[in-house]
């Protein structure tokens, strides 16, 4: 398919002598089909009919030319007429490969479904809570975090002063990969994609201030992130706040990393060892922690499809819940601090359906699978993020459009914390500027936009719930694939579900580059000079600064008390009692990140896809 260009000499081939009203009258389109049936009924049913001369340009979805009279024959219905004057051969798809018709009816949504369902009951498809955002807005929670733990900590205070209300910390690759920043390895990476975590020292610096007590904090952290969720815990002591009143979540998806992401250290069993041991102790010490969220946003990063997002992360939540069941959780205790993250992507319409797709899913599978029936263990929450793999850089004004439209995807599939990314991420770390653009864009949608008012607000309407529909057939459909494989755990080492992730970005770049699936800027509407944008420069001594503060951490603790701490993880880890205790020790005796994932890197080993 040619790519539409903003071409004002552009000539539109248009299929005026194939009328399909004409066509219709003379018996040459099909009688409607089954309306149960969505994928046959229709005008998209009739794709085979080639109403589009060969090499016409895409440019309206009606070909026929705009003062073409509509004359219905008197041997054609009304219906009949309007579903074949919408016919067209410029077949539409969502990235999942869903059909898009040109028009949807109460046809399309009928089916079994829970009678009047509100917000707040099972299945949950309208919002786990009954007053949605009425009774609380959505958490602003903007991902930062670049170089020192002291610059990193001036952008937190920045955020909070203009209106966020929470903190998500993003760390630098050393970190989520346990390296301390002088070792060798990280040397060029430290602090570049995040902040630099070696130490409590560290940690104590970052939240400098910040009342823990008051804000609940995101960390998107992995492999180590026991490690960092105890760094938090005891800046949190040395602030007086107890273990009760410590709110947040985790990432701790480790599943996530050996399917799209990379940033894993030790092989799957025991990753999934040191998940579960995170799980029972926050039951025990920090009970209003979310000890998972469970990613799907860099599963659709990787260039999934949103079906594919939604199964494999429902896929790795299954795994977590058998994992902690079998570690001897309650799944109605452990499910209630469950939370999920997921990406707010381009197709504004599949992106409501998605996460409305996943509540009814998530429900089900918790209720028939692990029998839970704790309301809060049946309810999937989430955190949103809008999509960074969608951001341009050229053109990248444009990307305050794209970020706002995907924010209210979310907004409007009831998230409960968005972040919303700046328009200059896919040239750098976000500017002061572009990150308060961002900011102010979740708060216009909040203040302005109505994005508050009504809970569930496009339920009902029948594309979405088509949609919503399709997803959710489609999703378990991979999801018994997955099951079929031994489950996430075993077709993640099959590679089954890297597999399937490969395809279906292979085929969205190969449409991207014939220019079938347009991107404003990119492959299309083009412009053939960019204008300059201020971007966000590193300080070039942070570096230096973070390395000097972990060297005089080493030099000023209690070298027989870090060396008997170690000593103790690596006990715990020859066993199979819970490591996030003496890890905590070991931290408080100022023992580094890098320090206790290399005694457990000699322990479990590590993993090499």
């Amino acid at each position: 398919m040619p790519v539409v260009r903003d071409d004002p000499q552009l000539e539109v081939e248009v299929a005026g002598p194939q009328d399909p009203l004409q066509r219709l009258e003379r018996g040459e389109l099909p009688a409607a089909l089954d309306p149960r049936n969505r994928r046959l009924r229709g005008a998209r049913a009739r794709g085979q009919l080639p109403l589009r001369q060969a090499g016409a340009a895409t440019r309206f979805l009606d070909d026929r030319p705009r003062d073409h009279d509509l004359t219905i024959p008197n041997s054609v219905s009304a219906d009949e007429a309007y579903d074949a004057a919408m016919a067209t051969t410029d077949r539409r798809e969502t990235d999942s490969g869903i059909e898009v018709k040109p028009v949807y009816t109460a046809e399309d949504v009928e089916g079994e479904r829970e009678p009047e369902e509100l917000p707040g009951e099972f299945p949950f498809t309208r919002g786990p809570y009954r007053d949605m955002y009425r009774g609380r807005p959505w958490t602003i929670r903007q991902y930062a975090g670049f170089a020192s733990a002291e610059e990193t900590n001036a952008r937190f205070r920045y955020l909070l002063e203009r209106g966020q209300t929470g903190l998500s910390v993003a760390f630098d690759l050393p970190t989520q990969l346990g390296y301390d920043s002088d070792d060798p390895r990280a040397a060029g990476e430290v602090g570049r994609t995040g902040v630099a975590i070696d130490s409590l020292a560290d940690m104590e610096l970052l939240l400098a201030g910040i009342p823990l007590g008051e804000v609940s904090t995101s960390m998107t952290i992995n492999a180590p992130a026991a490690l960092l969720l105890l760094l938090y815990e005891l800046v949190a002591e040395g602030q007086g706040v107890s273990g009760d009143r410590v709110r947040g979540t985790v990432q701790n998806d480790i599943l996530k990393e050996y399917i799209a992401r990379g940033n894993y250290i030790f092989p799957p069993r025991p990753s999934m060892r040191i998940t579960t041991d995170l799980f029972a102790y926050c039951a025990e010490r920090l009970p209003q922690w979310n000890t998972i969220s469970i990613s799907g946003y860099h599963i659709r990063e990787a260039g999934s499809t949103a079906v594919q997002e939604l199964a494999f992360t429902l896929s790795n939540g299954i795994a977590y819940c058998r994992a902690a069941v079998e570690a001897g959780l309650s799944p109605d205790e452990f499910g209630a601090r469950v939370s999920f993250f997921f990406n707010a992507h381009n197709h504004f319409f599949q992106e409501v359906a998605k996460f409305r797709a996943a509540r009814r899913l998530w429900a089900r599978i918790m209720r028939d699978r692990f029998g839970a029936s704790n309301p809060k263990a049946l309810a999937l929450r989430f955190h949103a993020q809008t999509g960074g793999s969608t951001l341009t850089a050229q053109q990248p004004e444009n990307n305050v459009v794209r970020v706002a439209i995907q924010a209210l995807s979310a907004v409007a599939g009831g998230a409960q914390s968005l972040h919303t990314n700046a328009f200059d991420e896919a040239l750098a770390l976000p500017t002061e500027r572009s990150a308060r653009i961002a900011l102010r864009t979740q708060q216009i949608l909040a203040a302005e936009a109505g994005g508050t008012d009504t809970a569930d607000p496009l339920g009902g309407a029948y594309f979405v719930e088509a949609l919503t529909d399709e997803l959710e057939a489609r999703a378990w459909e991979l999801i018994e694939r997955v099951d079929e494989a031994g489950g996430a755990v075993a077709a993640i080492e099959q590679g089954l579900v890297q597999g399937e992730i490969d395809e279906a970005s292979y085929r969205y770049q190969a449409q991207v580059e014939s220019g079938e699936r347009v991107i404003v800027g990119v492959n299309a509407f083009v412009e053939d000079e960019s204008e300059p944008i201020e971007l966000h420069r590193l300080d070039p001594d942070s570096e230096r600064r973070q390395l000097e503060r972990t060297a005089r951490v080493r030099n000023e603790r209690n070298p027989e008390e870090a060396a008997r701490t170690l000593d103790e993880v690596r006990r715990v880890a020859k066993g199979d009692g819970n490591l996030l205790y003496p890890m905590h020790d070991a931290l408080r005796a100022h023992c580094t990140i890098g320090e206790i994932c290399g005694v457990l890197r000699e322990e479990f080993g590590t993993y090499d896809a």
